[in-house]
């Protein structure tokens, strides 16, 4: 199935990662992020086991690594050197089916954190809760994490949104073991006011001046701030509904929206096309799922071959291929192959 329009066209395939057919996969509720590597590597978390998993662009399972974390919510790809590095966001909670797909009420409090793991699943860095006043009752749920890297001119910083939390996001420096704490944003910085759910963050090297993108997702908007952390602008509230995550395509960026679509952004912010549109899913009832007969959410019948559901993990490959990891039960990956040729780039 083909989808897209003008140059941004794409051959949809549903079900693109081979994942190994389990009970955790099949009753996990998938809520994870997606990287890239050079090698066009794709790397994500499974649905429901701590684990990391790799594949080649043809969707063949090359690696699983164990690891002690809830959830690969958001992952970042970089390199120091010859060595690459994933980072990933855990937001310390995840809904399981033993408990009906809610968190569990009597459950101990568990704060969110992000580690720096080798490929081999080795934690090398490791961020944990912000001492700050405002998470002596508050949770700590961090969601994405991006870092300014110094093989393209950056500092090192390491940024981390709290988008289940408190809707913050926060600078670290990595010269110091544990990550020291350098400063936080919230938002009220600039002319469009606080965030609600800064879901993903992601730094733009597109333009001479890099620029930290923020997914404010509940008021539907991305916030721009440089990498000191002094706001710029914001924009999309006029064509976003839902930003979840970011990847650059050359000079375009995609951005996942929750609400069943990509968008494609040109490099001055401005709506290209959707992709993959499919918004009053997200309307009905049980969405991402569908609500049992016992009223336990189960998987949905829903899923639509060129139709999104839940789009919240994203990478793209130096072809421009687009992956996508959707959050629903049982899991949904999607592998959009750029068309090229008559009528595309």
């Amino acid at each position: 199935m083909r989808i897209g329009e003008g140059t941004h066209r794409y051959d949809w395939t549903e079900d693109w990662a081979r994942i190994p057919d389990s009970a955790s996969a099949r009753h996990g509720w998938a809520h994870p992020g997606m990287a890239c590597g050079a090698d066009d590597r794709i790397y994500t978390f499974h649905h429901g086991d701590p684990v990391v998993l790799t594949f080649d662009n043809a969707g063949n399972l090359l690696r699983t690594v164990d690891t002690q974390l809830t959830e690969g919510h958001g992952i970042t790809l970089t390199r120091e050197g010859a060595t690459d590095y994933l980072w990933i966001a855990d937001t310390g909670a995840k809904r399981r089916h033993q408990h009906g797909y809610e968190y569990p009420a009597d459950a101990p409090r568990v704060s969110g954190q992000v580690v720096k793991l080798t490929l081999d699943g080795k934690v090398v860095l490791r961020i944990g809760e912000p001492d700050l006043p405002i998470y002596r009752e508050g949770k700590y749920s961090p969601t994405s994490v991006a870092v300014h890297e110094e093989r393209f001119g950056g500092n090192g910083d390491i940024w981390v949104a709290d988008g289940y939390g408190q809707s913050r996001v926060y600078r670290y420096s990595r010269f110091t073991k544990s990550g020291e704490y350098l400063a936080s944003i919230h938002g009220g910085e600039g002319g469009a006011g606080a965030f609600q759910c800064p879901h993903g963050i992601w730094i733009d090297r597109r333009k001479p001046e890099p620029e930290l993108y923020i997914a404010d997702r509940t008021n539907r908007r991305i916030q721009v701030y440089d990498l000191e952390g002094r706001w710029k602008r914001a924009f999309g509230q006029d064509f976003l509904l839902s930003p979840s995550a970011f990847a650059a395509d050359g000079d375009f960026l995609i951005v996942a929206e929750l609400h069943a679509r990509l968008a494609v952004l040109d490099g001055d912010d401005r709506l290209v096309c959707y992709l993959g549109r499919n918004e009053r899913v997200a309307a009905l009832e049980g969405w991402p799922n569908m609500t049992g007969p016992d009223g336990v959410p189960a998987r949905t019948d829903r899923l639509e071959p060129g139709k999104f559901n839940s789009p919240h993990g994203l990478a793209v490959d130096s072809a421009g291929n687009i992956y996508v990891a959707e959050w629903l039960i049982g899991g949904r990956t999607i592998k959009l192959a750029r068309v090229r040729g008559e009528g595309a780039a």
